[in-house]
Formats: structure tokens, C-alpha cells, sequence
């Protein structure tokens, strides 16, 4: 039998570990997509605690969807001094280091870090493995 009041409901979801607790001073919810988000209005906001999981639920009489407009991307500003910087760390071209911080928003110690792991898988790549006379494995470059 289902629990008609919301008060049995709540008695029966403790019974079995479940804390429920509302949120009335909710006025709205958004959910962020990456071209849309979705709006909600007035909702009846509820946190199920199961533990080491919650559940939120979000009760609502209607929804709107709101289409994101793009923006381009541009280039973060980065100084010619950093550009030299990761140049020197890294033994890439200017290019390179130009696009993988564009790549990594302009976060210098993460561009380093990427183009030092491409130089490392490129250098992994070029060794190959060549049986010797005595049938055991040496590496040696292509």
C-alpha cells in the first residue's frame, strides 16, 4: 500500500535509512548544458539522503528552455616572456607552445606539462624492440 500523506511517506523512507528533507526557500533551478540551460520556476525541492548517495528532486508545474548564445573563443593573452619561458622548458617551437597554451587557456605549468609528455610518448615511439644473437630483447632506436 502507498503512503497517502506526506508525512506516512516520510515515517516509511526512515524506516528503510532514507532522510528526506525539503527545501522550501528554493525560487528557482537551472540546469547548465553546454548550449541550453533549463529553467525552473517555483519548484518543490526535495534532498533523498541514502547514505553515501543524495538525490535531489525537483517537482515543477512547467520549465523553460534557454538556448545559450556563442561566443567565440578568443586566444587567452599570454606574454612573450611565458611563450620563451615554456620554449626553453620544453625544447618546442614557438608554434607549438602558442597553440597547446591556447589549448590549455593560457595555464602555462599545464602546457608544459603536455608538450613534455607528447615529447616523451614521440621519444617512446621511435625505440623498438630487437631480438639480439643471444634471443633476448635490447632496444634500440629505428
Amino acid at each position: 500500500m502507498i503512503p497517502t500523506s506526506p508525512r506516512e511517506l516520510k515515517r516509511l523512507l526512515k524506516k528503510y535509512g532514507i532522510d528526506v528533507r525539503e527545501l522550501p526557500e528554493v525560487r528557482s533551478v537551472t540546469l547548465s548544458a553546454d548550449a541550453y540551460d533549463i529553467l525552473v520556476r517555483d519548484p518543490q525541492v526535495a534532498i533523498l539522503d541514502l547514505g553515501q548517495q543524495k538525490v535531489i528532486q525537483i517537482v515543477c508545474s512547467s520549465m523553460e528552455k534557454v538556448e545559450r548564445k556563442q561566443l567565440p573563443q578568443q586566444a587567452p593573452a599570454v606574454s612573450e616572456e611565458d611563450v620563451q619561458f615554456v620554449v626553453e622548458q620544453t625544447g618546442a617551437s614557438r608554434e607549438e607552445v602558442l597553440r597547446t597554451l591556447a589549448e590549455e587557456g593560457g595555464d602555462i605549468a599545464r602546457a608544459i606539462m603536455k608538450l613534455q609528455e607528447r615529447r616523451r610518448s614521440s621519444y617512446s615511439q621511435d625505440r623498438v624492440h630487437k631480438p639480439s644473437d643471444d634471443g633476448s630483447a635490447e632496444e634500440s632506436e629505428r
